[in-house]
């Protein structure tokens, strides 16, 4: 089962889940370690992240929708700074 999820969503779909008021979170550019202790869902406004995972590495853009599974340990290499609203359903 894949810990990491990349989908695009349309306008719709970001207003039918509410998106544009879950929090936002931002982050300068930098490396680090993280471990998800329960799904994470998040929509990226800016920026550009690479994920290292030890399924392999996920490149992430704007407008990409990515969940994140419980458990998932990781690398961010945040190459551009990054914006997203997020939500731990």
């Amino acid at each position: 089962m894949l810990k990491v999820v990349i989908n695009k969503l349309g306008e719709q779909d970001i207003k039918n889940r509410g998106i544009t008021r879950w929090p936002i979170w931002e982050k300068e550019v930098s490396v680090f370690k993280w471990k998800y202790d329960g799904d994470e869902e998040c929509l990226i406004l800016e920026g550009e992240v690479v994920v290292e995972t030890e399924e392999g590495s996920y490149h992430i853009i704007p407008r990409d929708f990515v969940t994140f599974k419980k458990g998932l340990e990781c690398t961010w290499k945040i190459k551009s700074a990054i914006k997203k609203h997020y939500n731990f359903p």
